[in-house]
């Protein structure tokens, strides 16, 4: 079936949703309450992204990504709608079960790395192991093979503070890694680093789906959105587009905010 393309509100998600794809959302809707104020950030979203995908989400400031990528990275629930993950309807899960889910199929990479300023790279990175219950051999392994994978075998033993911004995103990439996770989310992932070791950064993420990963970026930079293989538009909190990166020509909309 052929991509919709940018500028259709209807999206991938209308024609195929099915629970069995790895992430369905239908209808979802989050909103806060401000004062005497009521902000819509998300408006009746449906996504459908499949196992193996390379998706970027973008739109300018307030357009409502960093929310939709908080809800399918169970770091928030939606007022309304339903989000299924792995055929599981995780948007009526309690706390407990979705910090299960998190833990388990979701793999984490901010912008600002998140990551223990007193601890070495290798505790970093073991630390989603320890809260999940392994015990202390196989995940000291799993954190050093992790660590390997995104090129930092001889830096284990440093603390962030001894480490390139480059390198410290690196060790935020393997954390996110260590579980094996069925999806790998990522929030403006090269927005502390300079445009050099942005780059070096992505081509790790290239190298990530060419390995199978399951990759979604959220970005307002079309030069990170063109590393992905599909493009979702989100403008005031509804989708205005969905799209191969080959049919998305337009970074000018974004600039303008």
């Amino acid at each position: 079936m052929p991509r919709m393309r940018i500028g259709s509100r209807k999206s991938r998600a209308e024609a195929q949703a099915s629970p069995e794809s790895m992430i369905v959302t239908r209808n979802l809707q989050r909103r806060y309450v401000m004062g005497s104020e009521t902000i819509y950030a998300l408006r009746g979203v449906d996504v459908t992204i499949e196992e193996g995908e390379y998706v970027a989400i973008m739109g300018p400031s307030g357009s409502g990504k960093s929310t939709l990528m908080n809800v399918i990275g169970c770091l928030d629930s939606p007022d309304g709608g339903e989000y299924w993950l792995n055929g599981k309807l995780v948007s009526r899960m309690s706390d407990s079960e979705l910090a299960r889910v998190r833990n388990k199929e979701v793999g984490f990479v901010f912008q600002t790395f998140n990551l223990l300023p007193r601890a070495n790279a290798l505790h970093n990175v073991e630390m989603p192991l320890i809260y999940g219950g392994m015990k202390r051999k196989p995940r000291l392994q799993a954190a050093a093979d992790a660590l390997a994978r995104v090129g930092l075998a001889d830096r284990m033993t440093h603390r962030p503070s001894e480490m390139s911004g480059g390198q410290r995103q690196r060790v935020a990439v393997a954390r996110a890694l260590v579980t094996a996770p069925s999806i790998l989310l990522a929030d403006e992932p090269t927005g502390n680093l300079d445009s050099t070791t942005g780059k070096e950064i992505m081509a790790l993420f290239d190298e990530l789906h060419q390995a199978g990963n399951t990759i979604v970026v959220v970005t307002h930079e079309f030069d990170i959105a063109n590393h992905a293989d599909r493009v979702i538009v989100i403008s005031d909190g509804e989708i205005e587009g969905d799209s191969s990166t080959e049919r998305f020509r337009s970074p000018e909309r974004f600039r303008r905010h």
